[in-house]
Formats: structure tokens, C-alpha cells, sequence
């Protein structure tokens, strides 16, 4: 028995005795002595150890078979994916007016209607006959809470479809939380409304500046208030978007939901991510401060830190798991309001990289979409393959203009991935 390929050994700064070993393919731990790692590295391993090092899979017979484990992943994924995921963009309108938006000059009062939502559901019955054993749905915009009518139309029927079917179904909604009130809910949480996704772009004031009504009011306390009213209703997830200039008052807004009563009973999970910067003639010509790599360094102290606070109050964080470009995932779609689907919410809009529509289905998009991009030497070679699998394709076309290439996150991992390890384990 050999490490995994995909093994890194990080020092146990609690005890020099002892190494942990981090398996970046199934995101695993261990905490093991120095003698041990030397009988490892000698092939004199046995015993329950090396059955609980190869369980976790830091361990394996051979790096041959590994390799081609590794090659056949995503595909393996998809043949075992037996649900479908769905992405409908119900519009492309916002009562809020966010000066960073990545929809930019794409927005506008473009909306869903009822003739495209019908063509969806009969776009998801034809897959929903084929094998798939559950639905997932999520509604997003713009805000499709602007669009509250058809989604409950929509969600109404598909849940009635599901169920002729013998299908699990459940949706959620991705919304700046202005509209997510009680009666919402209560109309929408009996159709399968599972959870929401509600952005807060920091403390009261830098939100306020990011996040503002079309009328320039600030929108935050209507969020929360919204928040606490619907929260012991369904699954509330908090996201939000930072600069380099504002990252470090984030802990505000934790202390401030923590003093409103939102404590982490009560929220599904908290992840900021950084703006990002739109290509020229989408984004806004007066914004700035976006980044266009996860490489950028300051990026490096900003996701540390934002983890490490949003830990230290007891908030649930995402993990550590592999960020796998929805392109490689078979059964998961983005559909426009007009019909159009897509692999990627970045992508809506940009017709060159349109996979089909509702009414004739998808078409042949391995050429487009680069897939299997990473199936080289330099990413099967990597200890990071696992978590990146050629990184992102949406942040190669912000960067360099299209999606070819490797979105490659060897630096961002090189300086990050030791603090979140430490961080899961307490240390």
C-alpha cells in the first residue's frame, strides 16, 4: 500500500510527534505518528490502521489504478446521478439596484412566461421518465420572487408530476430576501419549498451601499425582518459578495444576527464569496473592485479569515469539497426565461454558449464547453485535482475572454487549504 496520489501531509503543530494526513479526494483526516508515516513510506504498514488510512482513502494499492480511478470520477458521478437538477431563471428584473450585478446590461424586464414555463415542465417530465428518481429545483433571477405567481404555478405542477411519476420533489429560491415574507412562504412552503438563499452583503451599512432599493432606499432591515419571520419556516441560508476594501467588517453582520436572535439553530449555513468583475459592456463602466481569479492574493486572507469568524460563533460553514463546473455535471440544467438552457448561470444570455432550449433538448456541447478539459497530465498529476477538476469555467471567460483553458487553483490551495483543514479539526 502506497499514500494516495491525492494525500497531502500537513505538520501537527500540537504534537511534532505526529502528522495529519489530508485526503483532497475524499476531503478525510487523520491524525497519525511519525513512526507510522515511516511504515507507510516503507510498505510495513498493517493491521487496523492501514485498514482505517485506505477506508479514508489516504491509502491505495496502486497508482496506476488511482489515476484511472481519477479519470473515470465525473463520469462514474453521472451514471450514479439518478436526480435532476434544474435551475429556472424566472427573470432577469430586480427591485434592487446592486452597482456590481453580474447580470448587468442582460437585465431588464425580461420575464418568464406562462407558454415557456409549460414547455419547461414538459422539457422535465421527458427526463423524469428516463430513470431519474428525484427532482430539485431552483428558482433564481433577477428576483424570482417578482415573479411569486408563476413560481407557485410552476412548483404546484411540477410537484404533481413528480408525484405521478414516484419522484421526490423539492425547490428552493435564490433571492435578495426583500419579498420572502410570511405569506410567501406560506404559500409556497405546502408545493415543496425546501430552503432559500438570501444575500447580505455585510454589516447595515456596507449592504445598504451594495445593496440598495431602485429608489436608493437600503434594504437591510427589511431582510432581516424578513429573515426572522420565515426562518423557523424553512432552511434560511445566508450568502453574501465582499471587496478587498470591506471583508474585515464582515463579523459585524454575525454579531448583529446573533443579537436579533438569528443564532445558528436557526440558519442553514453561512459562505461569502468575493464580486467578481464582469467583462467589459455587462458590467456597469462606473463599478470597480472586483476580482477576476481566485488566485488574487488577497483572496488568500480573506477566505481564512471569513471562515474562521463565521466558525468562532458557532455558524454552520460549507466544508471542504470538490468544486466540480456544473458543465461536468450531466443532469443538471439553467434554463432562461425564454426558454434557453445553459450550464451555467454565468453564461445566460451569451447565445455562443447555449446547450439548447426546452423544446428541441440539449445538443452536443463537449466542443463548446471544453469538457473533459483536466484529463491531462499537469491536473491528474496535481494533489489538488480532486477539489478543482479544471476549476471554473465561467472565471476563464471573466479572465481571458472565453472558457478554453484551465481555470487552474494550485495557488489559491497552496495558500488556503492547511487553514481550512486546521480549522475543521479545531486546531
Amino acid at each position: 500500500m502506497k499514500l494516495s496520489r491525492y494525500c497531502i501531509i500537513y505538520p501537527d503543530l500540537a504534537d511534532p510527534d505526529s502528522v495529519i494526513l489530508y485526503s483532497t479526494k475524499r476531503a478525510s483526516a487523520a491524525l497519525v505518528e511519525r513512526s507510522a508515516l515511516a511504515a507507510i513510506e516503507k510498505g510495513e504498514l498493517e493491521g487496523d490502521e492501514k485498514e482505517t488510512l485506505t477506508a479514508l482513502g489516504l491509502l491505495v494499492d496502486s497508482e496506476r489504478e488511482e489515476r484511472l480511478e481519477m479519470i473515470r470520477f465525473l463520469d462514474e458521478l453521472n451514471e450514479l446521478d439518478t436526480g435532476l437538477s434544474v435551475m429556472a431563471v424566472m427573470n432577469l428584473d430586480c427591485n434592487l439596484a446592486c452597482p456590481y450585478c453580474f447580470e448587468g446590461s442582460r437585465r431588464g424586464r425580461h420575464y418568464m412566461s406562462p407558454e415557456t414555463a409549460g414547455r419547461i415542465i414538459g422539457f422535465m417530465d421527458k427526463y423524469m421518465a428516463k430513470g431519474r428518481d428525484r427532482t430539485g429545483v431552483a428558482f433564481y433571477g433577477g428576483e424570482p420572487l417578482l415573479s411569486v405567481d408563476l413560481v407557485q404555478e410552476m412548483a404546484c405542477r411540477m410537484k404533481y408530476m413528480a408525484e405521478e411519476n414516484g419522484i421526490n420533489f423539492s425547490f428552493t429560491l435564490t433571492t435578495n430576501g426583500t419579498l420572502l415574507n410570511a405569506d410567501i412562504v406560506g404559500r409556497l412552503g405546502p408545493l415543496g419549498l425546501k430552503a432559500a438563499t438570501i444575500t447580505i452583503d455585510g454589516p447595515e451599512d456596507i449592504h445598504n451601499a451594495s445593496r440598495p432599493y431602485a429608489t436608493g432606499a437600503g434594504s437591510f432591515s427589511r431582510i432581516i425582518d424578513n429573515i426572522k419571520a420565515v426562518c423557523g419556516e424553512l432552511e434560511i441560508n445566508i450568502g453574501g459578495n465582499y471587496r478587498k476594501d470591506n471583508y474585515r467588517e464582515f463579523p459585524r453582520l454575525l454579531d448583529y444576527l446573533l443579537r436579533q436572535g438569528l443564532t445558528p439553530d436557526k440558519i442553514g449555513s453561512i459562505g461569502f464569496v468575493p464580486v467578481l468583475m464582469e467583462r467589459e459592456g455587462i458590467v456597469s463602466p462606473e463599478f470597480s473592485g472586483g476580482c477576476l481569479s481566485i488566485n488574487e492574493p488577497w483572496l488568500f486572507d480573506a477566505s481564512l479569515f471569513l471562515r474562521k469568524e463565521i466558525m468562532a460563533r458557532g455558524f454552520p460553514v460549507d466544508g471542504v469539497s470538490p468544486a466540480i463546473c456544473a458543465a461536468e455535471r450531466k443532469w443538471m440544467f439553467i434554463i432562461n426565461y425564454d426558454g434557453d438552457i445553459y450550464k451555467c448561470p454565468g453564461m445566460i444570455g451569451r447565445h455562443e454558449y447555449k446547450v439548447g432550449d426546452v423544446v428541441n433538448g440539449i445538443g452536443d456541447y463537449s466542443v463548446s464547453h471544453c469538457m473533459d478539459n483536466w484529463k491531462n497530465d499537469k491536473c491528474l498529476d496535481c494533489v489538488y485535482l480532486p477539489l478543482c477538476f479544471g476549476g471554473c469555467r465561467y472565471m476563464n471567460l471573466l479572465s481571458a475572454g472565453k472558457i478554453a483553458g484551465l481555470d487552474c487553483r494550485k495557488p489559491y490551495y497552496d495558500a488556503c487549504l492547511e487553514g481550512f483543514v486546521m480549522q475543521d479539526l479545531g486546531r
